[in-house]
């Protein structure tokens, strides 16, 4: 581990000189590629308006949301039912699925404390 470390330096220098070099470019490229989105005026109201649009566009897509979970949750209930006809591969994907949820619970909870392993701040 210790042997790698130089390499992954040196690419972390790299990459860094790379940024310092390009990145203003980039930014200016991308900003003109997607000038469209970019309000010339942002004032309050405008920014108040897009947030309200936002809000209740997300709002008009719950029963569509809801509607997948219960088509998803039946074919789940399909697939318990003829378990018996359940392929190995399709259980070692369920599993792993299962590993990687609690994977992500574990990291979520470390983020939580701060990153730290053992426990919250005192």
């Amino acid at each position: 581990m210790a042997s790698k470390l130089p390499i992954v330096k040196a690419k972390a220098v790299e990459a860094s000189k790379f940024l310092t070099k390009n990145g203003c470019a980039y930014y200016k490229q991308m900003l003109e590629q997607n000038k469209q989105y970019i309000q010339v005026s942002p004032t309050v109201e405008k920014c108040q308006h897009l947030a309200k649009q936002v809000f209740y566009t997300r709002l008009a897509s719950i029963p569509g949301r809801y509607q997948a979970f219960w088509k998803e949750l039946d074919d789940v209930k399909n697939l318990w039912k003829h378990r018996q006809e359940l392929k190995i591969e399709d259980a070692g994907i369920a599993a792993l699925f299962g590993l990687e949820c609690f994977a992500w619970f574990c990291a979520g909870e470390i983020v939580g404390r701060g990153f730290t392993i053992t426990g919250y701040y005192v």
